[in-house]
């Protein structure tokens, strides 16, 4: 055989098998079951334990260019906010996206709150005990003039709560390796409080009594079937 078609067709094979590995380890977005279709607003109690809903006040909205970006990246959000019978009042929202080879990354508190002009006082990771498991969660508090805001959010990348930043970009790579483009979900609750301790107990009392009544499957989508250790 002539040595230059030897060559020739010699790379031709290594070009059709680096194509069918390329097309392999491309994600494949996961088409939803019927039974995987949900609502946030019919996930989500409006009344649970002592809380309920307080239409008076609005969680913290983005601006409207924030607004259409996402929109773009999600496909349902809540933001609602939550009263007991002590007065405590609890921002609750939430942020779904069935196709997280889109980044959830840019739209984090951390980005968000900054955006609109406030500026980050405290950052740390933590863990929310909860009957169901502990949720790996991040803690902020965001100062905006006299408006002082601790701030609990933890996300959740396909079936696990994962911590943001490093541990989550490798969570959506294990998925891209195995052909599977996850869903995401971050769950933020905020309160405008001076002392973040006490806020932060704040926070964990209201999600263990929302876990408590959510079905088994919901309560699964909103932190995971099986917890991210760090």
């Amino acid at each position: 055989m002539n040595r230059r078609l030897a060559i020739s067709l010699l790379l031709g094979a290594a070009m059709a098998g680096t194509s069918a590995l390329t097309v392999a380890l491309t994600p494949r977005a996961r088409v939803p079951q019927p039974h995987e279709r949900f609502s946030l607003e019919q996930m989500i109690p409006a009344r649970f334990g002592d809380w309920q809903i307080d239409p008076s006040v609005v969680p913290l909205a983005p601006d409207p260019e924030q607004q259409g970006m996402l929109e773009k990246i999600y496909d349902q959000t809540l933001s609602r906010t939550y009263v007991n019978g002590d007065g405590q009042r609890v921002m609750l929202s939430i942020a779904y996206g069935g196709d997280q080879s889109k980044s959830l990354q840019l739209h984090l508190p951390e980005v968000c709150y900054v955006a609109q002009g406030f500026r980050m006082i405290e950052h740390s990771d933590g863990a929310l005990p909860t009957r169901f498991g502990a949720v790996p969660v991040k803690r902020l508090v965001a100062l905006l003039h006299e408006r002082n805001e601790p701030i609990t959010y933890w996300i959740t990348i396909g079936e696990h709560a994962t911590k943001a930043g490093l541990q989550q970009k490798l969570r959506k790579l294990a998925y891209g390796l195995s052909g599977e483009i996850p869903d995401g979900m971050l769950v933020r609750i905020s309160t405008i409080h001076a002392d973040a301790a006490k806020a932060y107990r704040v926070h964990d009392r209201f999600v263990m009594d929302m876990l408590s009544v959510m079905a088994p499957r919901d309560r699964t989508r909103l932190i995971g079937a099986g917890q991210a250790q760090g």
